[in-house]
């Protein structure tokens, strides 16, 4: 339709081309309806889509945060959550089939079940497939990472934190706490009377051959491990849910069953889960980014495969007792009030304050819109139109008949002119284009009479 417009003003004015072009180069090609601008009609651009209430007033909660990347549709979250579905079930199936492939290289004529088994549990004497285990879960950080940034754009940080980045310092304190309060809460939980348990699964270290490598794997992976599940049900689902709404209770409770089902416990162990899970996205909420949620994650499952490679504890079970969810909750309020007071003693911040855009100013095209061009000696000719030059020099009128050419007058002497005396009355002014005639001549009256004679 735009390009019929332009061919159909071609033929009345040739100047719109050149018109077209300065509109096209800055940046106002839009459709026709509100401008004119040598003889074709075009609208000033868009305004900027406007920004939800709290982005531009208290600020955007860490829920909120995709308001502020480069493209917040409605539509981003679910097309992130696709892509990373798919690179994660591609990475896993290439883990898997490494897996499969280390299994049958140890074991070329075992029971394929217990391969299986082997590939779905946690064992503390081989560090070579717990890594890939773990690696398994860490790849969803990645996927995650790739898939919000080739769907929202730049500024993947604020996938962190409000500060558009990981608050090493603030995450460092908080893991500090993580550990003061378990090492606390642990210590009392050994004062109390210890359940029976069966002994069947644990392995000393003693027993264990590769115990130091079992503690490395632990040690290097396990952080990455639970970050990337923190990034995943705490970044992404947080966000998503705080995309569509803006209570930050939705997107704190509603990622929480998904996080239970993907730790196969008993009812009680779950029920553990789900406070854990509401406790870390409450404080993700309080301190506007996932740090304090990373460590206490981190901190928690360091415990438990260090006490499964001591020996103290079986990182594969699946009943969990009544004495272990209150010590449970117990450690997750204590480091939540420890890290309320801290956070409150720092800066606060918690939110990410948006400036509005400017309206825009539009700027009309080149040669456009101007009115016609001021003539002058050499301008270069405007396409489409023929040059126009300067006038020619006047240097003085033509020859009337009858008078004597004029030519260009001299500079006017700024003295003072004395005015011409009367003429005296009597004379006859001669006619246009005769010559005046001449004077008699008078007596001078300087001269005697009698000299006259």
């Amino acid at each position: 339709m735009r390009a019929a417009v332009i061919a159909s003003s071609w033929h009345r004015n040739p100047s719109v081309c050149w018109t077209f072009r300065g509109v096209i180069g800055s940046g106002y090609d839009r459709d026709p309806s509100v401008r004119q601008d040598g003889g074709v009609t075009y609208a000033p651009p868009p305004a900027p889509r406007p920004l939800p209430a709290d982005a531009t007033g208290p600020g955007l909660a860490f829920h909120r945060l995709v308001f502020a990347r480069q493209r917040r549709g409605w539509w981003t979250p679910l097309v992130t959550g696709v892509f990373g579905v798919v690179l994660f079930l591609i990475l896993t199936t290439l883990i898997g089939v490494v897996m499969a492939i280390v299994s049958f290289a140890s074991d070329p004529n075992g029971d394929p079940y217990v391969i299986i088994d082997q590939l779905t549990s946690f064992d503390m004497r081989n560090p070579t497939m717990l890594a890939l285990i773990l690696g398994s879960i860490i790849v969803m950080w990645p996927c995650y990472l790739l898939a919000s940034f080739v769907v929202n754009g730049k500024r993947v940080g604020l996938m962190s934190s409000v500060a558009g980045r990981l608050r090493w310092r603030w995450m460092l304190l908080c893991a500090a706490a993580a550990i003061a309060v378990y090492l606390v809460i642990t210590a009392l939980t050994y004062l109390l009377p210890a359940e029976e348990s069966s002994g069947a699964n644990l392995v000393a270290p003693e027993d264990n051959p590769a115990f130091v490598g079992t503690l490395l794997v632990i040690l290097l992976l396990v952080p990455f491990q639970a970050a990337a599940e923190e990034y995943v049900f705490r970044g992404y689902l947080m966000q998503t849910v705080g995309r569509w709404l803006k209570h930050p209770a939705w997107a704190i409770l509603l990622p929480v069953p998904l996080f239970v089902i993907g730790h196969l416990y008993d009812w009680i162990g779950q029920a553990s889960v789900a406070v854990f899970a509401i406790a870390a996205g409450w404080l993700t909420w309080r301190t506007g980014g996932l740090e304090a949620a990373i460590s206490l994650h981190v901190v928690n499952n360091i415990v438990a495969f260090g006490f499964s490679a001591f020996g103290l504890s079986d990182a594969n079970a699946t009943e969990t007792s009544i004495m272990s969810l209150v010590s449970s909750i117990v450690m997750i309020g204590v480091y939540s009030a420890v890290v309320e007071l801290l956070w409150r003693r720092g800066d606060g911040r918690r939110t990410l304050r948006l400036t509005p855009a400017p309206e825009p100013v539009y700027a009309p095209p080149v040669y456009a819109g101007y009115g016609a061009p001021v003539p002058g000696y050499g301008q270069p000719p405007v396409y489409g139109q023929p040059p126009v030059h300067g006038q020619p020099p006047v240097y003085g009128q033509p020859p009337v008949y009858g008078q004597p050419p004029v030519y260009a007058q001299p500079p006017v002497d700024p003295a003072p002119q004395v005015p011409n005396a009367p003429a005296q009355a009597g004379t006859p002014a001669p006619r246009w284009g005769e010559y005046a005639p001449g004077q008699e001549p008078t007596a001078d009256p300087a001269v005697p009479d009698e000299r006259r004679d």
